[in-house]
């Protein structure tokens, strides 16, 4: 019999409150399908299963916050006989001796969350933010969600309902956009601050940056663009993300974690790729197999992690794979990125501006379009004579960018 826990969806993360259930007992599942929905200070993440089998019996009931690793669910082995005389059923608590507390009934449903009364109402946090932007009071709303949570349908609802019934037309100037809940924003300053507050305290940086030349880039793929539609063109953010891949497969030891006392390089390559928030905040999901991937895929699985990090439709998996972290704020117009690794990685790759500038190369002088590129990089995995190794081989896989 396997055991589905809480899973620890970053460094920062101590607990999670189970928002949905996306199975039921005597479902059959695989390798990588969505069970749960669980919210953590960062927004909601649906929880991918890591076994195949049935589903035996669910522990905790929607609405309970749990520490990382409680077991949430059970599943039996494919082919798994249950107990002689035992239903599947549901638990009503973490707590309570599965044996005991399965009801007789054939067909039991998951039970309800505990009756102590709650302190607000339940609002996914997708379903919030658009309340925010929307100007809706959530708790105005009827919620259609497990358990009578409001969701993003149920405020999209509510927002359409309120400008129909409207009689006079919408003024000339709409009012400002309300700001984003103070309460996720706290948790998800909390929550950063935790991750970076160790990240200092037990990582020993050491820090390397270069300029990089992007003309033969930036030129090549000007002109690989002007054969492309508008929609399928290629962004400059894929080719470093490509180029850092590519250094990656000659400098691995950048691949990977600190764990348990020891360094552990690892084979999947999957890039952390960091992207800031509309309410606040950042979050670095996961790109993976990005040494697989062709440009044309890459960018597309970046525009698609995009917008499900903003719609807060990620996948457990994705805050929980990568094995290095890139970041870009050069479109903030910020020259040069010190990065703060997010432990138990052991690097982190940053690119500022893009910026034309004076640049000699071959005895002659010209005007070139150069990034620059930064290395934070944990001393207890590499050196800086292995940092240097990498910042060269990204400078030199971006000077070819048709073999990227």
């Amino acid at each position: 019999m396997a055991e589905f826990r809480m899973p620890s969806l970053g460094a920062d993360m101590d607990a999670g409150t189970l928002v949905e259930w996306l199975v039921k007992p005597g479902d059959m599942v695989r390798r990588g399908d969505v069970i749960a929905t669980v919210e953590t200070q960062k927004g909601l993440f649906e929880v991918e299963n890591f076994e195949d089998g049935v589903v035996r019996d669910l522990l905790v009931p929607p609405g309970t916050s749990v520490p990382v690793g409680t077991v949430l669910a059970t599943l039996s082995a494919a082919g798994e006989a249950p107990a002689a005389g035992a239903a599947l059923a549901a638990i009503p608590s973490p707590a309570t001796d599965a044996a005991t507390a399965r009801p007789p009934e054939p067909t039991p449903a998951v039970p309800p969350p505990p009756s102590t009364p709650s302190v607000r109402m339940p609002v996914s946090p997708s379903a919030r933010l658009l309340a925010a932007e929307l100007g809706v009071d959530p708790a105005t709303v009827k919620g259609t969600g497990p358990h009578g949570a409001v969701q993003r349908d149920d405020v999209e609802r509510a927002a359409g309902k309120r400008k129909a019934a409207a009689a006079a037309p919408p003024p000339p100037t709409p009012p400002p956009t309300a700001p984003p809940p103070a309460d996720f924003q706290a948790g998800m300053r909390q929550a950063i601050a935790a991750a970076m507050s160790r990240a200092n305290r037990e990582i020993p940086h050491y820090y390397l940056e270069t300029p990089i030349s992007l003309e033969a880039a930036l030129t090549w793929l000007e002109g690989e663009n002007l054969k492309r539609s508008i929609k399928d063109r290629i962004l400059p953010a894929v080719l470093l993300l490509k180029g850092v891949a590519r250094a990656l497969g000659d400098v691995p030891e950048l691949n990977g974690y600190w764990l348990d006392g020891r360094h552990q390089v690892q084979e999947a390559l999957n890039l952390g790729f960091a992207i800031t928030l509309r309410q606040g905040g950042l979050i670095a999901p996961a790109i993976h197999n990005v040494d697989l991937l062709g440009l044309d895929d890459l960018m597309a699985a970046m525009r698609d992690l995009i917008a499900r990090t903003r719609a807060g439709r990620l996948r457990s998996s994705e805050m929980t794979d990568a094995t290095i972290t890139v970041t870009n704020l050069g479109d903030l117009g910020v020259r040069t990125v010190f990065g703060v690794i997010y432990p138990p990685q052991v690097a982190l790759v940053g690119f500022g501006r893009v910026m034309e500038i004076p640049w000699a190369e071959n005895g002659m002088l010209g005007v070139r379009r150069v990034v620059s590129a930064s290395l934070s990089a944990d001393h207890r995995a590499t050196d800086g004579h292995r940092g240097s190794q990498f910042m060269e081989a990204l400078n030199r896989h971006l000077q070819a960018p048709e073999a990227l």
